[in-house]
């Protein structure tokens, strides 16, 4: 990013400074035009050309047939993450049908990318959504939402032996895909546009908080995805309610943990890290206990604490974002 420094001249009771050349250039501004300017809450100020580029949309293309189909996905989703509104699949020779199903099952996860064209040479996908909307604490809750339901469900499912909503759990991981995706692009778009971050009302410090946090809450769907496939391997081993509670103190350290990330809530933060270390001690009574059991029991409730350990270890992780706060005597 260029810098620029300019000297302050007062010509009556105004204070004028002169504008980068190529900048101007680069926008095509000439004596007359207006520019646009924004003040931050961090005291900057932003300088704009009036003529709006944010309607431009941008485009990418993908050439068909690829070596393989998962390289064209791949590259499909590296567009949508990149934020380019408009993507276009073209070829020289018509569409394997199969080909085709899949790479349309694959877009399912992105959310906001439809098709508004198609032929037997071509897909042509655009991004729906006006990213200026969106709010990238919603999507954050909307993921933790989804995971706190998948970790509530997964404790039921130990002590009402239930199958069919260890099922429904595992495909709600899908879902946190998604919002991920979503969030990925957002933080993205915001990095590459500063005016995207400013309406989003966030500082390049709080855009990668907020790229990392997304990362462990995806991370910490996948951990939940498999606590509950090791759930039934649990029944008759005489732990559940034991996991049960342990689980519950991992519930609880969710909640707080992505309450003091979004408030930057120290004491919340610090609640978290207290938690875990409860967690920490439950567990390794666990532990011990199991090893004075049968092995197969033993196996299966190690597998149960290991992972409950990794969701824990996301929600510590996501705490230790929040920014210290000092005493201004310290400062």
């Amino acid at each position: 990013m260029a810098s620029y420094a300019r000297r302050l001249q007062k010509i009556g009771s105004s204070m004028l400074v002169s504008l980068p050349a190529n900048w101007v250039r680069q926008n095509q501004l000439k004596k007359g035009d207006t520019i646009l300017m924004e003040l931050s809450n961090d005291n900057s100020i932003a300088i704009l050309p009036s003529k709006e580029r944010n309607g431009i949309m941008r485009g990418f293309g993908i050439d068909y047939p690829a070596r393989v189909v998962d390289i064209l996905i791949n590259q499909l989703f590296g567009a949508y993450l990149l934020g380019y509104d408009n993507i276009r699949i073209k070829a020289r020779a018509p569409i394997d049908y199969e080909d085709r199903e899949k790479i349309l099952t694959a877009t399912g996860k992105l959310v906001g990318l439809e098709i508004v064209d198609e032929d037997s040479l071509n897909i042509n996908f655009q991004f729906l959504i006006d990213v200026s909307s969106l709010d990238a604490a919603k999507i954050l809750r909307r993921m933790n939402a989804i995971i706190k339901g998948m970790m509530r469900d997964g404790l039921k499912a130990i002590v009402n032996k239930d199958t069919k909503i260890i099922k429904l759990i595992i495909r709600r991981d899908d879902e946190i895909d998604r919002q991920y995706f979503l969030l990925v692009r957002l933080i993205r778009s915001a990095m590459l546009n500063q005016r995207i971050a400013r309406k989003l009302n966030l500082s390049n410090i709080d855009i990668l908080d907020y790229r990392v946090a997304a990362s462990h809450l995806e991370s910490a769907g996948d951990y939940v995805s498999e606590f509950s496939s090791s759930v039934p391997k649990l029944w008759g081993t005489g732990f559940g309610n034991e996991i049960v509670e342990a689980g519950m103190i991992v519930d609880n350290m969710q909640h707080r943990s992505i309450s003091a990330f979004i408030a930057k809530d120290n004491l919340l933060s610090e609640d978290v890290v207290r938690m875990y270390l409860k967690f920490s001690n439950l567990s390794a009574s666990i532990k011990e206990k199991s090893t004075k059991g049968s092995p197969d029991p033993h196996i299966s409730i190690l597998n149960c604490v290991y992972s409950m350990d990794r969701i824990a270890k996301c929600w510590v992780d996501i705490a230790d974002l929040v920014k210290p706060g000092y005493p201004k005597s310290q400062i």
